[in-house]
């Protein structure tokens, strides 16, 4: 109860300052951790029983973003990730474990130690993407399906540890461990599919609402618990399992019922990181901890770009590569094991985790920086689009309404200008409508969402706080 109490007050206070002082939530949340942490004021000693309560926040997160993506849409982010995957795992690592080659490690540790710092973190990374609101632009959906990939990757590459080091542990054959992660996800999807919606449909007739988020909670712990056993990934287990019930009708419920619980225990999973930071270690070699910290940001920053580039991602490389700049959470996970494999020694291990953690600090900073000197620079520098007075008539909004009504205009073979929509990027790569988007005027005739005409008035602020560019608009028909 003591603990829950220490929590609860380092959040409370250290993420609104630093949320006011433009640092993110993570920041706020990193240093919280740092703070109460065995390295700080020594108010929580036990960082690992604490870990394991909180990857549950990454593991509702997950299933929330499930949630979110039907399997058609899922399907349609194949190209993300595999193929982005795969160019970014292979580049990262090649680069990274080269490095590693260069400090005159073995190439044993250099390969496992290039293949972990290639992963990323999938908490910041979409949380700041959430924070942001790009989960869902063409930026957004890469690093979203590169963190995808990352997930199922990691599964292998700590398998594959035991054998680079020669200590494999006498147990069942390699067949027979992979047809149990297969039954797991078999099982995984007969659960989704078949057996959650009746039993959901079952609670509901009780019209007790807590024990549908009782259920909820049971779904995906459960899950989570049923991959790890299997060797999986709970957080792969789960984001699958909310991928089946994202066609569900209870599919808003249970997102509205987990919502509150990811939202703390993700809070709690960046705390624990801020705790784990051996400040100890920091204060003893500040200099070689500084120099790795620096080197990996710096390689792993230019690989990504180079990554982004090669997928086309718009004009927000930079962007995608300070949000995946940083190490993941499965990179603790790998260094261990390589410790116990003997292809770390504990040195190494202590290393290696101190630059990962401080690399998730320094997250947020490096998107200020994106956002102060790279965006800025970029706004100040681009003329305003040339926009043609074509179209009578403007619709003002194009969500679900104004596509509808651009759909009858278009085949009426009326031109129309939508009016005041900001379109992040202003490029879309999905069929398009010959609709033109223009910053607020005056025009002969106005159609608002609901399909009506009326004398034209000045727009609501909402619609006047930045002109749009001229652009394209995606077709969602």
């Amino acid at each position: 109860m003591t603990e829950a109490l220490i929590f609860l007050a380092a959040a409370v206070v250290c993420v609104p300052i630093a949320s006011r002082l433009g640092l993110g939530s993570v920041l706020g949340y990193l240093i919280a951790g740092a703070l109460i942490g065995p390295w700080g004021l020594g108010f929580v000693k036990e960082v690992e029983a604490t870990q394991n309560l909180a990857e549950l926040g990454v593991v509702l997160m997950l299933f929330v973003i499930g949630l979110e993506l039907d399997p058609r849409r899922l399907s349609t982010m194949r190209r993300n990730v595999f193929v982005g995957g795969g160019i970014q795992l292979a580049i990262c690592a090649t680069v990274l474990g080269g490095a590693l080659l260069v400090l005159h490690l073995p190439w044993q540790a250099a390969l496992v130690g290039g293949l972990a710092l290639a992963l990323s973190s999938t908490a910041i990374a979409v949380q700041a993407l959430n924070e942001r609101n790009e989960l869902q632009t063409p930026t957004g959906q890469s690093t979203f399906g590169i963190l995808l990939f990352q997930d199922i990757a990691a599964i292998p590459i700590i398998a594959m540890v035991p054998f680079v080091g020669h200590a494999q542990k006498s147990g069942e054959p390699m067949w027979i461990k992979l047809g149990i992660a297969v039954a797991a996800v078999a099982g995984v999807i007969v659960i989704g599919r078949y057996l959650t919606r009746p039993v959901m449909r079952l609670i509901a007739k009780t019209n007790l609402r807590e024990l549908f988020t009782a259920f909820g909670l049971l779904l995906v712990i459960g899950i989570a618990e049923l991959m790890s056993l299997a060797g999986l990934s709970m957080g792969l287990g789960a984001f699958l399992a909310g991928v089946l019930l994202a066609s569900s009708e209870y599919r808003h419920a249970l997102e509205s019922d987990i919502e509150p619980f990811k939202g703390l225990l993700l809070g709690l999973f960046f705390i624990s990181v801020g705790m784990s930071i051996d400040f100890g270690l920091l204060g003893s070699q500040p200099g070689a901890v500084g120099a790795l910290l620096l080197g990996f940001l710096l390689l792993k920053i230019l690989s990504l770009w180079a990554v982004a580039r090669s997928l086309a991602i718009c004009r927000q490389a930079w962007l995608f590569a300070f949000l995946l700049s940083q190490g993941g959470e499965f990179a603790f996970v790998v260094f261990g094991t390589a410790r116990q494999a003997s292809v770390f020694s504990r040195d190494t291990e202590a290393l290696m985790t101190i630059v990962v953690a401080l690399s998730m600090a320094t997250t947020p900073l490096l998107l200020m920086l994106h956002d102060r000197f790279i965006v800025g620079g970029q706004n100040k520098e681009r003329e305003a689009d040339a926009v043609e007075p074509v179209g009578p008539v403007i619709i003002a909004g194009f969500g679900r309404f104004g596509q509808i009504v651009g759909r009858l205009l278009l085949a009426s073979g009326v031109r129309a200008v939508v009016q005041g929509i900001p379109i992040g990027g202003g490029v879309c790569n999905v069929p398009c409508l010959p609709i033109k988007i223009r910053s607020p005027t005056r025009s002969p005739s106005c159609a608002s969402n609901s399909g009506r005409t009326s004398t034209p008035r000045p727009l609501s602020s909402a619609c006047e706080y930045v002109p749009s560019p001229s652009v394209k608009v995606p077709y969602s028909g």
